[in-house]
């Protein structure tokens, strides 16, 4: 549209962080690794937006300074690391960065190639550089939420032929609002996670402007605001604004400061500044450099004073606004944001077996955001049935609750159903053909009329097995019986495939018809079995759980293993239970065994380490399959958790 010599993605500039730095020059001096690695783990992660220095880290850890102090090597990697930090490592591409120009981009920016190798132009200048050339800087955000929703949308619009405009959907809707104020946020934009959760419980919302100030405030800084801000909503005596003024632009939020907008306008109607010299502010804030920040510090304080307010009110405004510089929302990416909450909300509160069908498919490469979701229906009480042969699609499907009935008005979608697709080992090819089949000549009526129509080269054991586990043919055998009888269904439809090409089969002359094939009897399939073959041909369990017997102390208890991912820090000790999915012996240096676990509950799934002292006292235990219950530390390495297991027992 615009051209491609006026397009380009935006560069960005990775530069030599605390840490990295520490490493890269231990790694250059030809120390050991384990010295760099030691000294990097002792400097804790910064805030978003706000990276942590050497320096801040040597004043908040004594351990660093006591390390730099007494250990020469220590001290030397350091100093030399403290000239490198900031120091630009690699060039990049940003995230959601695009430049438009008026004219070929060469006018204005220097350009190259992506450093990945692919053929994709970006420019030199980073995002600052770009707006100082007079250049528009674009975000362009792929927000899955959106397919979400419009697949959601097209299932109302298939089952009920009801056209959702959800542009233009009531911001008042009473069934929306009641589900954010029950905490049913799983599946929702920018609205999910137990803490976010936990808040929306507390605020109860009553308008699009309470999920806006939520979208803002929940980030790392302003976040400290929102337990204030649910008091003031609820007890509207407890508004107060330090000055009268601020009540013109901070009334919706109950005086207080949410949006980096409110920044603008304490700067403009409070210290006298102009637009421009407000967009100055906005940016000196944004970018977070100490020296303009100090310049904009003394200019607002004496604009405060000349505008009527004394030094005390600047000093404490200013404190305000330090949490925007960790992470501050302007009010249209905000309120933006907040739409697309809504609307979700709106979707799951009015139409929720769809909204979740639109859900699970949009995430049926994820296994564990597939198993959260899942767990969510059954909050909601939308069964997930495993896959049919005769009532699932390629992907998840919506059905009534009765048999054989359309979905209409009168009877609504109830359960959600799996769809080929998503077993393991079926193949797209093998699935189309039999939904295919069964839409041209209708359902499938037993395992015989099954494989006297189903003549695809891909119907072999490797698929039939997969139907067969995944509980596709439930409704015509035990999964145990049809797997006995196995090699009989595929000889039997591979004979009735040489009779339709006029070839000669066991069963005589091209004149007779075969017989319609037979089960024989044989063992049924165990509970255990079947959880075991979905979980390896679906991802997951489907008809039941192997912690069913302890659901309700499971979910009683405060601590899960999705809580731990979102909300408990390293080194904390928890308590949980789970079952092992994959154990994996290692031996060490020191010739001792140890294991790498992965263990899920029924909210998701973590690594875990059991290290020789524990393994060898629980060798039986520590073994895939077995329900345990384990007390352990969490672990913070790389951006990932994991347990180190301190005590496990059986259960």
């Amino acid at each position: 549209k615009y051209g491609e010599d006026k397009v380009a993605q935006i560069g960005t500039f990775g530069t030599m962080m605390a840490r990295g730095a520490i490493r890269d020059v231990a790694r250059a001096l030809a120390y050991p690794y384990t010295i760099g690695d030691r000294l990097s783990k002792m400097i804790p992660t910064g805030s978003q937006g706000i990276p942590m220095t050497i320096d801040y880290a040597m004043e908040i850890v004594p351990e660093l300074k006591e390390a730099y102090e007494k250990e020469k090597d220590t001290k030397k990697i350091i100093d030399l690391a403290k000239k490198l930090e900031g120091c630009v490592r690699h060039i990049s591409v940003h995230a959601a960065g695009v430049v438009i120009s008026p004219l070929p981009l060469v006018e204005y920016v220097p350009l190259q190639y992506d450093p990945k190798g692919e053929n994709k132009i970006i420019t030199q200048y980073d995002m600052y550089n770009i707006e100082e050339a007079g250049l528009l800087k674009f975000d362009f955000l792929g927000i899955r939420n959106l397919s979400i929703l419009a697949d959601s949308v097209n299932l109302v619009k298939k089952f009920y032929n009801i056209n959702i405009d959800i542009e233009n959907i009531p911001l008042d809707d009473k069934k929306t609002f009641s589900l954010l104020a029950k905490g049913q946020t799983e599946g929702l934009f920018q609205l999910n996670g137990s803490g976010m959760t936990k808040y929306l419980k507390e605020l109860k919302p009553t308008s699009i402007h309470d999920i806006n100030a939520m979208v803002a405030l929940y980030r790392p800084g302003p976040m400290e605001s929102i337990p204030e801000y649910i008091k003031r909503k609820h007890n509207p005596i407890l508004v107060k604004y330090l000055d009268p003024r601020m009540k013109k632009f901070l009334g919706e939020s109950y005086g207080l400061i949410v949006y980096q907008d409110d920044l603008l306008f304490c700067a403009i109607e409070l210290a006298g500044y102009n637009w421009e010299e407000a967009d100055k502010f906005r940016k000196a804030v944004g970018k977070k450099i100490p020296k303009e920040m100090a310049a904009q510090r003394e200019k607002f304080t004496k604009g405060i004073i000349s505008n009527g307010q004394t030094p005390e009110f600047a000093e404490k405004l200013w404190k305000l606004f330090e949490p925007f510089q960790a992470y501050g929302f302007n009010k249209a990416h905000a309120a933006s944001y907040g739409k697309v909450a809504y609307q979700t909300a709106y979707m799951k509160a009015n139409y929720p077996v769809e909204y979740m069908t639109a859900i699970l498919t949009a995430e049926s490469g994820d296994v564990e955001k597939i198993s959260q979701i899942i767990e969510e229906c059954k909050n909601m009480d939308i069964p997930v049935l495993p896959p049919h042969i005769n009532e699932s699609y390629g992907g998840f499907t919506c059905l009534p609750n009765d048999k054989d009935i359309i979905i209409s008005e009168e009877n609504k979608s109830k359960k959600i159903r799996f769809g080929l697709y998503t077993i393991k080992n079926l193949g797209i090819d093998i699935s189309d053909a039999i939904i295919r089949e069964r839409k041209e000549n209708g359902k499938f009526k037993s395992v015989s009329n099954f494989l006297d129509r189903i003549k695809h080269k891909n119907l072999n054991k490797k698929s039939m097995e997969a139907l067969i586990k995944s509980g596709c043919m439930d409704e015509w055998a035990d999964r145990g019986i049809l797997l006995s009888n196995l090699e009989a269904m595929l000889e039997y439809n591979h004979e009735t495939n040489k009779q339709d090409k006029n070839q000669i089969s066991l069963f005589g002359n091209l004149k007779t018809e075969a017989p319609s094939f037979k089960l024989k009897d044989g063992p049924q399939a165990t509970q255990a079995e079947k959880l075991l073959w979905e979980k390896e041909l679906l991802g997951l369990y489907i008809s039941g759980h192997p912690l069913d017997r302890i659901r309700e102390k499971l979910e009683s208890r405060d601590m899960n293993i999705k809580k731990i991912k979102d909300e408990v820090k390293n080194g904390i000790q928890i308590t949980i239970a789970g079952i092992i999915e994959t154990s994996r012996q290692v031996i060490t240096k020191n010739n001792e065994r140890m294991a790498f676990l992965k263990i899920s509950d029924l909210t998701g799934s973590i690594e875990a380490v059991a290290f020789p002292s524990i393994f060898k006292e629980c060798i039986d235990i520590l073994v895939a399959e077995k329900c345990i219950a384990l007390v352990g530390k969490i672990s913070l390495r790389n951006g990932e958790k994991s347990i180190i297991i301190e005590a496990v027992k059986e259960i």
